[in-house]
């Protein structure tokens, strides 16, 4: 494999994780992450580490973006402000923000372990 190569699918992959912690903030940096990650699982002659580094950015942005929709299925009836009085509004609105905690936590978790090897050139799985 030319250095070059290498040196433009490392990019792919940093990229990708500096998306993947943007993703903490807002939900659209978790589909770019995944796709900057694509980039590198789609390639036959990276290496085993790197392609072990997109697959879990890959796997951790998607099940971040399905967990992120779920919790915001929690806050559709504050869009209802004659509903705003009823107590299971308040309810949904807590089980929203449990949720949201969840998945940031869940996304902080896999940054951080994915992170620390790949600054070691190690598979994350």
């Amino acid at each position: 494999m030319a250095k070059d190569n290498l040196a433009k699918y490392r990019r792919s992959v940093t990229i990708a994780y500096i998306c993947m912690f943007f993703a903490l903030f807002t939900v659209v940096t978790s589909l770019l992450a995944y796709l900057f990650a694509r980039k590198v699982t789609v390639i036959d002659d990276a290496e085993v580490w790197l392609h072990a580094q997109a697959l879990w950015v890959m796997r951790n942005s998607l099940i971040y973006f399905i967990l992120m929709m779920f919790a915001s299925i929690w806050f559709i009836p504050l869009y209802f402000y004659y509903w705003d009085t009823y107590l299971w509004v308040t309810a949904c609105t807590v089980i929203g923000v449990v949720f949201v905690l969840i998945a940031f936590l869940y996304l902080l978790n896999t940054w951080i372990k994915g992170i620390s090897k790949y600054i070691k050139n190690k598979a994350v799985f």
